[in-house]
């Protein structure tokens, strides 16, 4: 479980004082709840969710626990350092959008005529329960040649999980390098 700090002012001196620190600050929310604004550690925050396993992790702000997803998170374009995170609290039977990772298996064919492998989406934006989601979408791009797509039509989402993407979009594909 990570830990972290509710945030009592919000003023920009605040914001700043607490990045300074080494905070991140986070806003928690869900459908029906009050927001809190909530601050945690960069550094224990980044560690927790590069181990994580699945997308629902839980989080502690001063002795409430909350169930949440990462839905947005905002970098410096400068120094791409991690300044601002949304967490959407997850509540059972409550549908929401959610993002999933893609993950690819296998090796294209189109690699060995000079292609290169493309994720054109490395997350899904799907509808769905908590109970229908899955952790990962998983895709064999092992008959793929320079030219071939796999769409979002092409995907088998499980049942109660809707895509809303349209179905003409490329998850993945491989190009031909110049």
């Amino acid at each position: 479980m990570l830990d972290g700090i509710a945030r009592d002012s919000m003023t920009k001196q605040a914001t700043k004082t607490l990045r300074r620190d080494g905070y991140l600050i986070a806003n928690i929310y869900g459908k029906g709840l009050e927001n809190v604004a909530a601050a945690f550690k960069k550094n224990e925050f980044i560690k927790f969710l590069r181990n994580k396993t699945t997308i629902a992790f839980d989080v502690n702000v001063d002795g409430k626990a909350f169930k949440v997803v990462v839905q947005e998170y905002q970098k410096c374009p400068l120094t791409s350092d991690l300044l601002h995170v949304d967490l959407m609290v997850v509540q059972d039977g409550v549908r929401a959008s959610y993002k999933i990772p893609v993950k690819t298996t296998g090796t294209p064919k189109g690699l060995k005529n000079k292609g290169l492998l493309m994720v054109n989406h490395p997350r899904v934006s799907v509808k769905s329960t908590i109970e229908n989601l899955p952790n990962d979408i998983t895709i064999d791009v092992t008959n793929l040649d320079t030219g071939d797509n796999v769409l979002i039509r092409d995907i088998d989402f499980p049942a109660g999980v809707e895509c809303y993407l349209d179905p003409r979009v490329p998850v993945v594909g491989v190009i031909k390098a110049k």
